[in-house]
C-alpha cells in the first residue's frame, strides 16, 4: 500500500544547552500572541466592547485559563484512574496531557471574572475572544502533527501516513491535520466573515455562539477520523470522550445565537 511518508520533524524547535523549546510549547505562546494582537484589532472595529490595554491583562487571565482549566480537563475526562493513583503526575504538564473542553471552561471562568472586576460585557468580550481562538487550534494541531500524537484511524487513503509513535505501525488518518483544516483555519474564516463583512460583533453572543457550534460540529466530525484514546477506547453507541463533550459545547452555542438573533443589537460608542 503507498502511503505518504511522516515527515519526521524533530520535536524540540530549539534547544540551547539543557533548555529545549518544543514546537507544541511555541504553538500556544504564538497562538496566544496572535490572539491577542487579533483580539485589539476587533476591539477598535467594536469600539467600547474592552480597551487596549485591558486587552494585555486579559491575554494572562485567558492563558491561565486554558493550562490550568486544559490540565483538570484532561485529568478528569481522559484519564481519572492513572491521575487518582499518581496525583504528582496532575503537575507534569511537560509530560503532555491537555483538553480542549477543559481549557474552554477554564477560558470562559478566567473572561467571566475578568469581566466581573472590569464591569464589561461577558458575552461581548467573549466573542472576540471566540473570534480569535481559532489561530491557537489550528497552531495547536499543527504541533500535535509534529509530535506524532493524536493520530487518526487506520486506513488506505493514498495520503494515509505510518506515525512513529504508533506500536501497530499502519498507514492512518492525519487526523490532526484534519482538524487543523476545521477547527482551525476554516472556523476562522467564517467567524472573520462575521465579524468583519457584518457586524455580529454588536451582537452579544452570536460570535461566541457560532464558534461553539463550529467547533463541536467540525470535533463530531473529525473524531470518526482520529484515533481513541487508549485508556478510554469507544464509549456510549461507539461514540467517544471528544464527541460527547462536544453535545453540551452545541447546545450551548444554538442556544447563544438564538439569543442574540432574538435581541436588539448593542451600539458601538
Amino acid at each position: 500500500m503507498l502511503t505518504l511518508a511522516f515527515p519526521n520533524i524533530d520535536p524540540i524547535a530549539v534547544a540551547i544547552g539543557p533548555i529545549a523549546i518544543r514546537w507544541y510549547a511555541l504553538a500556544y505562546v504564538v497562538g496566544l500572541v496572535l490572539g491577542w494582537q487579533y483580539v485589539k484589532a476587533l476591539a477598535r472595529r467594536y469600539p467600547g466592547i474592552i480597551g487596549g490595554e485591558e486587552v494585555d491583562d486579559l491575554l494572562m487571565s485567558a492563558a491561565l485559563g486554558v493550562l490550568l482549566g486544559g490540565r483538570v480537563g484532561y485529568v478528569l475526562f481522559y484519564n481519572f484512574d492513572y491521575f487518582l493513583s499518581h496525583p504528582i503526575e496532575i503537575v507534569a504538564l511537560w509530560h503532555g496531557g491537555m483538553s480542549f473542553h477543559g481549557g474552554l471552561a477554564g477560558v470562559l471562568i478566567a473572561i467571566w471574572t475578568f469581566c466581573r472586576l472590569r464591569t464589561r460585557s461577558f458575552l461581548r468580550v467573549g466573542d472576540l475572544v471566540a473570534a480569535a481562538t481559532p489561530l491557537g487550534l489550528l497552531l495547536g494541531r499543527i504541533a500535535n502533527f509534529i509530535n506524532g500524537e493524536l493520530y487518526g484511524r487506520p486506513s488506505d487513503v493514498p495520503w494515509a501516513m505510518v506515525f512513529p509513535n504508533d506500536e501497530l505501525h499502519v498507514p492512518r488518518h492525519p487526523s490532526q491535520l484534519y482538524e487543523a483544516g476545521l477547527e482551525g483555519l476554516t472556523l476562522f474564516v467564517i467567524l472573520a466573515a462575521f465579524a468583519w463583512l457584518g457586524r455580529a460583533g454588536d451582537r452579544p453572543g452570536l460570535l461566541g455562539g457560532i464558534f461553539l457550534v463550529g467547533y463541536a460540529c467540525c470535533r463530531i466530525i473529525v473524531e470518526f477520523f482520529r484515533q481513541p484514546d487508549a485508556q478510554l477506547g469507544f464509549l456510549w453507541g461507539g461514540a467517544t470522550m471528544g464527541q460527547l463533550l462536544s453535545i453540551p459545547v452545541a447546545l450551548a452555542g444554538i442556544w447563544l445565537i438564538v439569543r442574540a438573533l432574538t435581541r436588539p443589537p448593542a451600539a458601538s460608542k
